[in-house]
């Protein structure tokens, strides 16, 4: 069973969604930190999603707070992995959880680009 802050304890609406020093992975409706041990995935999905989430943000030069001269297509990169990662997790989590991917939009956040 996977905790959360919703009103039932239980949470079926998934998101996927990198962030700086979390696991990736959110209830879609409270939006509380679920953590990969609570999943019941492959210990091979739950290594790939750690190694997704461990490069999120490197499009992003922190100690000069600007992006990276290629830092939109790292960012585009992660989130075509996340995608990737989304259906995985679709496939070994079955019909029981439903399983959202959210980009990464922060790349475009510095330049001023749409979304």
């Amino acid at each position: 069973m996977l905790r959360c802050n919703c009103d039932n304890k239980e949470t079926f609406q998934l998101k996927l969604e990198g962030d700086v020093d979390t696991d990736p992975i959110w209830c879609g409706e409270c939006g509380v930190n679920i953590t990969l041990q609570e999943l019941p995935i492959s210990r091979e999905l739950k290594a790939e999603l750690v190694e997704w989430v461990m490069i999120y943000d490197e499009w992003i030069d922190w100690s000069k707070d600007r992006l990276r001269p290629n830092g939109i297509e790292l960012e585009e990169k992660h989130n075509k992995l996340g995608q990737q990662l989304t259906e995985k997790l679709k496939q070994e989590l079955g019909a029981k959880y439903k399983v959202a991917f959210a980009p990464s939009l922060s790349a475009r956040m510095y330049v001023g680009l749409d979304f």
